[in-house]
């Protein structure tokens, strides 16, 4: 059952593009890229932190704009270049001594596959591919960037009984 495992998620390791973005990337005449990331899916990572869980970032691509995100959601772990994401989540996980029950990872696309591979909970986006959504424990209803994370994020506070705690941390109650 889904919620069985979100009850023991310690880290969320997230993708970017067509996870925290809509997988767009825009570049503007100075060859600079810039995203969108839904402030909706930034306060459900806040809320995250604030119970314990911990929040790591995992793309191929590089990005300042990402940087920056991350910096102003105070996530440390971001981890961009990326060419293999199951070694990724294998380093992470002895890195913080967790087990791979206690990881989730939410993907689109078929890089993510191999962190999904190391997880105990594996969460689709709503528009992932195929081969994502057959592989996810959960497929969101809400499309990468447009709250997809904050769908997953109140699933594993909800399935943890944290949900009031995480909105006490953000002044929701």
């Amino acid at each position: 059952m889904v919620s069985e495992k979100a009850s023991r998620i310690r880290l969320v390791l997230l993708d970017v593009d067509g996870v925290l973005t809509d997988g767009r990337i825009t570049l503007n005449d100075r060859g600079e890229q810039t995203k969108s990331f839904d402030v909706k899916d930034g306060m459900g990572l806040k809320m995250l932190k604030s119970c314990g869980v911990a929040v790591a970032i995992a793309t191929g691509r590089k990005s300042r704009v990402l940087e920056q995100r991350a910096k102003e959601l105070g996530i440390e772990d971001v981890y961009q270049g990326v060419t293999d994401k199951k070694r990724l989540c294998k380093q992470l996980k002895t890195a913080k001594g967790l087990k791979t029950e206690a990881v989730c990872s939410v993907g689109d696309d078929l890089p993510d596959l191999g962190m999904f591979a190391e997880s105990g909970l594996r969460i689709a986006v709503a528009d992932a591919v195929r081969e994502v959504c057959e592989s996810a424990d959960f497929i969101t209803t809400h499309k990468g960037g447009f709250g997809a994370v904050r769908e997953a994020c109140e699933l594993v506070l909800k399935s943890q009984g944290k949900w009031e705690a995480a909105l006490d941390a953000v002044g929701g109650k």
